[in-house]
């Protein structure tokens, strides 16, 4: 409990098995052994914000680290205020195969769910 009797939730995403698994191939496929998954959001796309994946080995002081199994993702300050309780997943389908995020706080998002917007 926070002084001033107020409790604050621990902001926190979720990363998948199916996550982890890509995760951990991909960063076999690339040789980066010592870097993790850097999510961020960005204005842009379609309904006003994007999603960016990237691999990275170099943190920042308002990075947020979440682990799961090894593999570490990680998120900064301001994209997870955007993404904060979002389920990261990997999904192989007929349509092809790419990380979805389902973002709670997104009001909308575009067909292809690279962008959303919020209300």
């Amino acid at each position: 409990m926070a002084e001033g009797g107020s409790e604050i939730a621990e902001r926190q995403i979720v990363v998948t098995d199916s996550a982890v698994r890509r995760i951990t191939a991909l960063k076999t496929q690339e040789e980066a052994q010592d870097a993790f998954l850097r999510i961020a959001v960005s204005g842009g796309g379609c309904s006003g914000f994007q999603y960016g994946f990237s691999f990275d080995d170099q943190k920042n002081a308002d990075d947020v680290v979440f682990e799961r199994d090894g593999i570490a993702v990680v998120v900064d300050d301001v994209s997870l205020d955007l993404l904060n309780g979002a389920e990261i997943d990997f999904v192989e389908d007929l349509m092809g195969a790419s990380f979805q995020i389902r973002n709670p706080n997104a009001a909308s998002s575009c067909g292809c769910g690279n962008s959303f917007s919020i209300g």
